[in-house]
């Protein structure tokens, strides 16, 4: 019994332990944190986030969706159960983990059409993978469509318990993670083709006001004097970029989508809709309230609010006023935190692949054109139609699909070749890897040495910018992840509009690369195609 007893206690001990080590990163007291095992329940839900009532889609009641977090190297399943039920919202889902390369997982990317059939209502699907070495910040949202506009997003964490910027900040934690969104009181599916489509409301982490509306609660985020935090910011957005600030305080940029960066210190981020970043703020002003500010670039009349509150202060809206940002973010003012040679001969045009993808809109057909082609979704799976052995010269939809061979440098140059496309800068979004920023938008610079990494890049001006006929976006990576990857503009609109192109890389040896592919994958498509028989409206 004395010996059982010990082995108890020690197994007592260990799990103790580990419960304080993972505490460290995500404490058990925040309800609202799960683990790498976890289920999303979708649904629809009649919310109110800024204080105008209407139904949405929401991530186990909630949206934006609970915050899922793990740890370098953790193993995540996630069970996705559809339960969707109106028709004035899409009914069929998939989830995309955003950031997550899913090297051998492609079948994994949630992205319907390219890597997996739907989840049609009333079946679920795990996602079951690792983000191996990755870490940092992350997000989950739907790839249906514009289904993640009406509310299907969350955030998704992987710590680094030996992260090397550390030493920069002393509190990150379920707390410290703020979303950005824009929020509409018209369901998604209507305000496709449409024009002007603007916003009602701007949300910080999930809550916000629109004009004329009740002053409805906003969030508020609790900080203590002279303790230093780490605030990631997560940009979920449909459409609007936002300008980010905090009254009274300067952030210190250390992570951009992912990717740790040499810190850099600037008084307001401009966030592309897909972008994230990992900023470090000082709380060294007086025990006060501070407006958080979020500033979309649409014509919304109410900007988004949240509460910076030291402890101390009393429970009061701010009185803090938003003064002219003289350091703003510039993306080429952006390091990769440990300086590194780009992949490829560095010079320009000079990778093992060019390619080069000319952006323009049909005012007519009220689509987006990538080299005169507006994307649409195969009736097949492109990852289906790999896996069957479909000759990659064939593979469907035709003029959107780019092969690329295995191990080569790719170099990608993005313009826009008519200045009336609207909504610009469009946000680009690779999935399998991120890359290399050579040239950012609206600069002349080429950066072969030390650019930053990320997977979510601007390209094209602002609307209201004139001078940008000859801007382009140039980016780089190394083809070592076999399987189709979306490439696409990260405003939903625009995706559904024709913004997006495949990227099937080394599709020979896509078989052995994501290999085994489970049986619950290979369900997904019967199950579809005998909803859309049963459904044909149910979409």
């Amino acid at each position: 019994m004395f010996i059982l007893f010990l082995v108890v206690s020690l197994i007592s001990s260990i799990n103790a332990a580990s419960i304080v080590s993972r505490s460290q990163s995500y404490p058990l007291s925040q309800p609202a944190v799960h683990g790498p095992t976890t289920q999303l329940t979708i649904r629809n839900k009649v919310i109110s986030p800024d204080g105008f009532s209407r139904s949405a889609i929401v991530v186990n009641d909630k949206s934006p969706g609970h915050l899922i977090t793990g740890q370098k190297g953790d193993l995540f399943n996630i069970e996705v159960v559809n339960q969707l039920s109106e028709k004035s919202m899409f009914l069929l889902t998939g989830v995309h983990w955003h950031g997550i390369n899913q090297y051998k997982t492609n079948h994994y990317d949630g992205a319907p059409g390219i890597t997996q059939c739907p989840i049609t209502p009333d079946h679920r699907f795990t996602y079951s993978f690792s983000a191996q070495n990755q870490t940092g910040t992350f997000w989950y949202h739907s790839h249906h469509s514009v289904q993640y506009c009406d509310g299907l997003r969350g955030p998704l964490i992987i710590y680094d318990p030996e992260d090397p910027s550390a030493y920069l900040y002393d509190v990150d934690d379920a707390s410290t993670v703020i979303t950005l969104t824009d929020w509409y009181h018209t369901v998604a599916r209507n305000l496709l083709h449409t024009t002007p489509r603007s916003a009602n409301s701007t949300l910080i982490n999930g809550l916000g006001r629109y004009a004329g509306g009740p002053q409805s609660d906003l969030a508020v985020i609790n900080v203590t004097q002279e303790k230093r935090y780490r605030f990631r910011l997560i940009q979920m957005s449909c459409d609007a970029n936002i300008k980010f600030s905090i009254d009274g305080h300067n952030l210190t940029i250390i992570e951009a989508d992912g990717e740790l960066t040499k810190p850099l210190m600037v008084d307001q981020l401009q966030i592309l809709a897909g972008q994230r970043y990992s900023v470090v703020l000082e709380a060294n002003q007086s025990v006060d309230n501070y407006w958080i500010r979020g500033i979309p670039n649409n014509d919304q009349t109410y900007n988004g609010v949240a509460i910076l509150r030291y402890h101390g202060a009393p429970k009061a809206e701010p009185t803090t006023l938003d003064t002219p940002s003289t350091k703003p973010l510039q993306e080429t003012d952006l390091r990769a935190r440990i300086d590194h040679n780009v992949p490829g001969i560095p010079e320009y045009g000079k990778a093992d692949i060019n390619i080069t993808l000319e952006v323009s809109f049909n005012e007519t057909e009220f689509q987006f054109h990538v080299n005169d082609t507006a994307f649409q979704p195969p009736d097949k799976p492109v990852l289906s139609q790999i896996l069957e052995g479909t000759d990659p010269s064939q593979l469907q939809p035709q003029k959107s699909v780019y092969v690329l061979e295995a191990n080569k440098v790719v170099e990608l140059t993005m313009k826009m070749k008519m200045k009336n496309a609207p909504g610009g800068p469009h946000p680009i979004h690779l999935h399998g890897h991120p890359f290399d920023v050579i040239q950012s938008a609206g600069s002349k610079i080429t950066n072969y040495v030390n650019s930053v990494r990320r997977d979510v890049v601007g390209i094209g001006c602002d609307d209201a910018v004139a001078e940008c006929d000859e801007d382009q976006t140039v980016i780089r990576w190394f083809t070592d992840n076999s399987g189709p990857w979306s490439l696409h503009c990260h405003i939903d609109f625009h995706l559904e509009e024709g913004f997006a192109v495949v990227l099937a890389e080394s599709p020979q040896d896509t078989p052995a690369h994501v290999s085994p592919v489970p049986g619950e994958w290979n369900r997904l498509c019967p199950i579809y195609e005998e909803y859309k028989r049963t459904h044909p409206d149910g979409i």
